[in-house]
């Protein structure tokens, strides 16, 4: 079994390397362009550049990853599952005009997978590595991935375990490895050291400053890379090339430090093309989009005129004291204000259950009527009209679901007024003069165009559970809520409510849908 899964292993991964092959990617010269642009067809290749790190870890959590201890290995059919979640989910969100190709996607991607992590055929991987790769090769912003990567290496009061990140780097430094630029990017043993010699304690801050400063680290430098591949496939720059005298360019543009107006497409630059006295040992710089003179000069009179310093910060700054895990029992933060949209809720779910168990019994009860009425009516076609009292109970129990329904009505509409109620106590919570004491935080300023992944956790204590699996993406007017971070636990504690009974309440009308007659 493991032989013909081997086989076909090496078989998709020919392919990748084939097609990779015809695109020349061999050809570029230099070493970190060369893994980047690898390891983007690769990407694309398999569809990840459609899944960013939020929907990862949503089907980490549906495949109860969160709850697994990072060094626990799990068959191939398991990270199987795990690929099938994604791209599964993925079409789902995907408009019907650009679905993709779900089963060639996850057979692509496993054998890259196995190829990397278990070239031997044991058929094993752990949950370490299946976080790290996935976390590393999905699309979406850098930041959000080197964010939750951080989460999987830290120790509970957010500083990172070296030995962690430099199991990390052996894991990550084998992305690179497999499409046979290990060379340029191999792991020893002193690859971590070399990243942060100067911190003693390495926190958030520190590590994204590390893979996101200019030059990041010389590990990963590729990393940031591919990431700007992505941002500038589709930039359009309206200048000539100096070597192959096109009008025009995509992507990256190259100018010469040296020689006279000369520029680059970055095809020319990434296969060494020059021309004239321009030499490839000039320096170069590279541009990921085009402003014409007139903005150019506008730019150049704003900065000299503005005090202000017009170097942006690498990325927002985040607090160094981790989040901790939601404890929804608690109340001692604003407890008037939680305690009625708790109790409401805890009202409505107990209702809830209880219309649940009477549905059941009803749609027992009428398909056994029913069975008994196709039994009486097979002898004699006029059993209908001398059974009467069949029909008047089947009536009457007809009856009894339409106002179990008229009730579920009720019950949403109680639940929309929930909603408006849970509204409004938000409203009231971005007043400064609301209940809890605010607590500042530099990292999570409204400013920020990145969300801030919020920890939403079971009530479980399982040593193994880690938190930071829990990191979700908000949107509308609770993700303006949430881009500040006073009242972080409040609002989390109102959130998950609201989600549980939309979840109950979606599960049981889909129940009284399928139960209808």
């Amino acid at each position: 079994m493991i032989e013909d899964h081997s086989s076909g292993t090496m078989a998709d991964k020919r392919q990748l390397f084939a097609e990779m092959r015809a695109l020349e990617l061999d050809s570029i010269r230099l070493s970190t362009y060369r893994a980047a642009c690898k390891l983007r067809f690769v990407q694309k290749r398999c569809n990840l550049h459609l899944v960013d790190i939020w929907n990862v870890i949503e089907a980490f959590r549906e495949n109860g990853l969160n709850t697994m201890d990072l060094n626990t290995e799990f068959t191939v059919a398991r990270l199987e599952a795990i690929l099938s979640t994604i791209f599964h989910q993925l079409n789902k969100r995907m408009p019907t005009t650009h679905q993709i190709n779900v089963e060639q996607s996850i057979l692509l991607l496993l054998n890259f997978l196995l190829a990397a992590y278990d070239p031997d055929g044991q058929g094993k991987v752990s949950v370490f590595v299946v976080k790290m790769a996935l976390a590393t090769l999905c699309g979406g912003k850098i930041l959000d991935k080197l964010r939750y990567i951080f989460s999987q290496i830290a120790d509970p009061d957010g500083i990172m375990v070296y030995s962690q990140f430099d199991q990390f780097l052996k894991e990550v430094l084998k992305l690179p490895g497999v499409v046979f630029e290990g060379p340029s990017f191999s792991y020893t043993e002193h690859t971590a050291k070399i990243c942060f010699s100067q911190h003693k304690q390495v926190t958030l801050n520190i590590f994204l400053d590390a893979f996101m400063s200019d030059p990041p680290a010389q590990c990963l430098v590729w990393l940031p890379l591919m990431h700007r591949l992505a941002n500038v496939e589709n930039v359009f720059h309206p200048v000539e090339c100096s070597y192959c005298q096109s009008q025009s360019m995509m992507g990256f543009r190259y100018r010469c430090q040296q020689c006279h107006n000369y520029q680059l497409c970055q095809e020319c630059f990434w296969r060494g093309n020059a021309s004239g006295s321009h030499s490839n040992q000039h320096q170069m710089k590279e541009y990921t989009s085009w402003k014409s003179p007139a903005k150019k000069l506008s730019n150049a009179l704003s900065k000299s005129l503005s005090c202000a310093s017009s170097r942006e910060p690498l990325h927002p700054l985040f607090s160094d004291t981790p989040e901790k895990p939601l404890n929804l029992a608690h109340k001692s933060r604003a407890p008037e204000a939680m305690s009625l949209p708790l109790d409401t809720n805890k009202q409505q779910r107990l209702l809830i259950a209880e219309l649940e168990n009477k549905n059941r019994e009803i749609l027992l009860e009428i398909q056994r009527l029913r069975q008994q009425h196709v039994e009486a009516s097979q002898p004699s076609t006029d059993k209908e009209q001398q059974n009467p009292t069949l029909l008047a109970e089947l009536k009457q129990l007809r009856q009894r679901k339409e106002e179990l329904e008229q009730r579920m009505s009720a019950l949403q509409e109680s639940r929309r007024e929930l909603m408006v109620q849970l509204e409004q106590l938000m409203l009231l919570l971005k007043n400064p003069g609301a209940g809890s004491s605010p607590r500042s935080s530099p990292g999570h300023t409204a400013s920020s165009s990145v969300p801030t992944p919020v920890l939403l956790t079971s009530c479980s204590t399982t040593p193994s559970h880690s938190p930071q699996d829990s990191l979700m993406g908000l949107g509308g007017d609770v993700q303006q809520a949430f881009a500040q971070s006073s009242r972080r636990n409040l609002r989390n504690d109102l959130l998950v409510a609201a989600d549980s009974i939309t979840s109950t309440m979606s599960s049981l009308v889909k129940e009284l849908h399928s139960g209808k007659l």
